[in-house]
């Protein structure tokens, strides 16, 4: 579970979140937020544990894997999409919200209606692109009136060592991308 709000930085990224208020007085531990996952949640985060597993041990094996690494990673890849689908066809509990910015450590997001600064909420987090759905708590640290409603800051109170694993690796795909597109603008 995260404690570090400054342990991991952010990119911008647009992304479909939800929301709900998290009105227990205890946090849930990785076991509680299990529970919490759909089953759709639980086969696309046991399907991308099996996959870490199994490609590092390839890799291990050496370079003549290589070709079969690629292709189990693209076998990985079309399961993973199909699963993100069906989650996101899914329905949802909370209120559905534009995300804005992720990282290991929180998310910022636009809201219609303001969040108290301190108040928790259960997030259910799609990222599309990098096919990543998690559940997790997050605390409000900042909420700022904006034109087109409000700006909101959370940092995560309660999410597996997993999930902020599948954060971070995505922040820094989503990074590259940015970069790479950045350099071609400027190229061309």
């Amino acid at each position: 579970m995260q404690t570090d709000p400054d342990a991991f930085f952010s990119v911008p990224h647009t992304f479909r979140i939800y929301a709900r208020p998290w009105t227990e007085s205890a946090l849930p531990d990785d076991a509680a937020l299990a529970e919490l996952r759909s089953m759709g949640m639980q086969l696309l985060n046991e399907a991308k544990a099996l996959e870490a597993t199994s490609l590092m041990q390839l890799r291990q094996l050496g370079s003549d894997t290589k070709a079969l690494v690629d292709y189990l990673k693209l076998q990985s890849r079309k399961v993973d999409m199909v699963l993100h689908y069906v989650l996101a066809n899914d329905p949802h509990e909370g209120e559905p919200l534009a995300g804005l910015r992720f990282g290991g450590s929180g998310v910022t997001l636009r809201s219609p209606t303001a969040m108290a600064d301190g108040s928790r909420h259960l997030l259910t987090l799609y990222i599309r692109e990098e096919l990543i759905a998690l559940l997790c708590v997050a605390e409000v640290r900042h909420c700022v009136h904006e034109d087109d409603g409000f700006r909101v800051t959370l940092e995560f109170v309660a999410i597996s060592d997993a999930d902020t694993e599948q954060l971070v690796r995505a922040s820094l795909s989503v990074q590259q991308k940015q970069l790479k597109l950045r350099k071609q603008q400027q190229e061309g």
